[in-house]
């Protein structure tokens, strides 16, 4: 598959049944709830061991002991819930609690593996109605609802009352607000840059538009180019060009068919705040680390899986059963994404693409990321990436190959913290990919950082010489789909393209005939690398040729390899030429892949390196252009980056950056990019809410989209890039 999917035991709302099934005949109203209105009894409802409930008025009240971790250490529910699949559920209930505390109300599984199939966190304080409506993904006789009320240092009190479950209720249809009909980078244009917007609009015809400044004064005007349906959203659009207009400011905004944009600004100096920010992401989600709060106000937490309890630890890691016979230490690194899991394919990617940042630009060697290592002699940005070396090194098994990954025997629910996690770690069997993931980064690594610890280099080297010769001499052994419980597969069933970059990193390190042999060799070589996504963690040829082109070297023929690069800039442009919202990205059946906003901002990579390559100002002008579908100018009319822009994605789906589930936890740190649009829409969420959606409007911002809206390292490290590109055309 083209890019990873996650399979979730503990899914936070359940699937609606997919467009072309059958659906389920739908039962009159039912209550599921027995005395939820507690007359004079509070049986059949149960509390946690040592917190009884209380009858007040008419309602269950408890005392909720202080000095909890967790919100289900202290629980007040009633089991034996009827739950039918596919049936849509209206959860209700009045409840009351001291000021500012949460309470987590669930509807799950009330039996190992504890599934939860809706949850919602109010913030309490006076009484007040509560209702909800899910569908359930599951049938079972032994559901429950509950309501999670631990994880409080101090002691305080709750009442609920009126607590019902009705099934056979209609569900309710979404539908996103895309505010104004006029969709605009809502960060900021370059003056010197392209400048497009995108007008949704029943009209066929030309229609005036004007840009105005922050008093509301006409600055320029003109009219709309008609482009017709646009089948990536379905809707009916015009474009709108004001690229003459390079006077800098804040504020501006764009009027057409009697609808005003959000604001934006006409400067480049977001750029430089937004690559930054977009690198110090890497802090927050590493770990074996304490993060300080005073570098990440908001952020501190304890460190992550170091053999303290509840973490079963990361320093003495069996491998499944069956697997191996020894342990590994492999604390550190980062975790991948919004959960505890940490795998060596993506971590690769990841650590290449900004390791190439690196090489590529001058600029951001200078830049103080404000971690831990900070103002030793090593720039920061090696520093950061460093933390994630350390741990690809120690995922090398005595053989020379590589581990595929470590995470949890199984799947955990949200929230929860790192330093919480209570279930076993495990190593996964050695792959090819992953074995050649360590050949190229730490060859990559090697040259860089010889400057700076030539031990760590030389280190470095050798593993990547021995991970190279291990993927050659023993049979390929790829990481299975079905390995998927407690973590992500990362399953990539064709590394030709692997052996291919690894050559190509050891080359450019080494020089060495050998490695310009086998890439010579590759089929790989002369291959189209550049498809409707250039490249990500299951697909790294355009990462080879990306580096071959643009790094000083000698290999026979490479004029061909610079040309295949600008080839595919072409065609990247070319598909942006056509679309109407300004997007790189065609893919087949417009059916969106899972991370598509990283897809976007990788095919603009390309672009990046084409106009490194030749000069030519209409690479430069097609990065400008697209990224402004990823800050805002798209169907949805939402910034995918958290923080920039009137309206982003706030609610990426993470374990600890939480705050939708539980307003103590963070929101994720500004300049995490969202997933975006994916059309297979796989989490119970999106497939309740975004059933028979189109293209770009298969994204939503909830927490419990891991489908559409998780974060990762490998998408931070495309927006970083991509960022840093744009901050020095400033």
């Amino acid at each position: 598959m083209y890019l990873w999917e996650r399979s979730r035991a503990t899914a936070a709302f359940a699937a609606i049944l997919l467009i072309g099934a059958a659906a389920p005949a739908r039962a009159d109203e039912v209550e599921q709830v027995v005395n939820g209105g507690f007359d004079g009894t509070a049986d059949p409802f149960w509390s946690t061991a040592g917190m009884p409930i209380a009858l007040t008025d008419g309602r269950a009240c408890v005392d909720v002991p202080g000095g909890t971790t967790n919100r289900w250490d202290a629980a007040i529910g009633q089991n034996d819930i009827s739950l039918v699949a596919g049936e849509t559920y209206r959860f209700s209930f009045d409840a009351s609690g001291d000021a500012g505390h949460v309470a987590r109300a669930i509807t799950g599984l009330a039996v190992s593996p504890y599934d939860t199939y809706f949850e919602q966190s109010p913030v309490l304080g006076d009484v007040q109605h509560y209702s909800y409506t899910f569908t359930a993904s599951a049938s079972t006789e032994q559901g429950q609802v509950a309501f999670q009320i631990g994880g409080s240092a101090e002691p305080w009190h709750f009442c609920v009352d009126n607590v019902s479950l009705v099934g056979g209720v209609p569900p309710e249809v979404y539908v996103p607000d895309t505010g104004p009909r006029v969709r605009v980078n809502q960060v900021a244009y370059l003056p010197s840059g392209p400048k497009g917007a995108t007008l949704v609009t029943d009209a066929t015809t030309a229609l005036p538009w004007q840009l105005n400044d922050k008093n509301e004064k006409i600055a320029f005007k003109g009219t709309t180019t008609p482009r017709g349906i646009d089948v990536s959203s379905g809707q009916n659009v015009h474009t709108i060009d004001f690229g003459k207009f390079a006077r800098k400011g804040a504020g501006y905004t764009l009027t057409a068919d009697g609808e005003t944009s959000r604001p934006f600004d006409i400067d480049g100096k977001a750029y430089e705040k937004l690559r930054a920010d977009a690198l110090k992401f890497y802090y927050t989600q590493r770990s074996g680390i304490a993060i300080r709060d005073d570098l990440r106000p908001g952020y501190g937490r304890a460190a992550g899986h170091v053999d303290v309890a509840p973490n079963r630890g990361d320093g003495t890691v069996p491998c499944q059963a069956g697997v191996c016979d020894y342990t590994l230490d492999v604390r550190g690194g980062w975790y991948d994404a919004g959960d505890h899991g940490k795998y060596v394919v993506n971590g690769g990617i990841s650590v290449w693409e900004l390791l190439s940042e690196y090489e590529n630009s001058h600029a951001v060697r200078k830049i103080d990321l404000q971690i831990p290592e900070s103002g030793n002699r090593t720039p920061d940005i090696l520093d950061e990436v460093r933390w994630e070396l350390d741990f690809l090194l120690k995922m090398q098994a005595p053989d020379g190959q590589v581990h595929h990954k470590i995470h949890d025997q199984a799947w955990t629910g949200l929230p929860l913290l790192p330093d919480q996690d209570p279930q076993p770690r495990e190593l996964h069997p050695v792959s090819t990919a992953a074995t050649l993931n360590l050949a190229a980064t730490a060859a990559q690594a090697a040259r860089i950082y010889a400057k700076f610890d030539a031990a760590f280099a030389a280190r470095a080297l050798a593993a990547a010489r021995r991970a190279y010769v291990a993927a050659r001499t023993n049979p390929i052994s790829y990481a299975p789909e079905s390995d998927g419980v407690g973590g992500g597969a990362y399953n990539d069933s064709k590394v030709t393209d692997e052996f291919y970059w690894a050559a190509a990193e050891l080359y450019l390190t080494t020089g060495e005939k050998q490695y310009a042999t086998d890439l010579l060799a590759s089929p790989e070589h002369t291959a189209d690398s550049f498809g409707s996504g250039a490249f990500d963690w299951a697909s790294t040829g355009a990462a080879a040729k990306l580096d071959l082109a643009l790094l000083p070297n000698r290999l026979p023929g490479l004029n061909t390899v610079k040309a295949q690069v600008t080839a595919g800039a072409d065609k990247y442009l070319a598909i942006q030429k056509a679309h109407p919202y300004g997007v790189a990205y065609a893919p087949a059946n417009n059916m969106w892949d899972w991370g598509s906003a990283s897809i976007v901002a990788n095919n603009l990579v390309v672009l990046a390196a084409a106009h490194q390559l030749t000069g030519r100002d209409r690479y430069r002008d097609g990065v400008l252009t697209g990224l402004d579908w990823l800050l805002g100018r798209n169907a949805l009319n939402i910034s995918f980056v958290t923080g920039y822009g009137e309206v982003n994605a706030q609610n990426e789906h993470s374990r600890w950056y939480a705050h939708q589930l539980d307003p103590a936890l963070p929101h994720p740190p500004v300049g995490s990019l969202a997933g975006g649009p994916n059309s297979s829409i796989q989490d119970p969420l999106a497939q309740e809410k975004l059933a028979g959606c189109v293209g770009q409007f298969c994204y939503i911002d909830d927490i419990q989209s891991w489908s559409t809206n998780e974060l990762t390292v490998n998408w931070n490290a495309a927006l970083a890039r991509l960022s840093g590109y744009v901050a020095e055309l400033h």
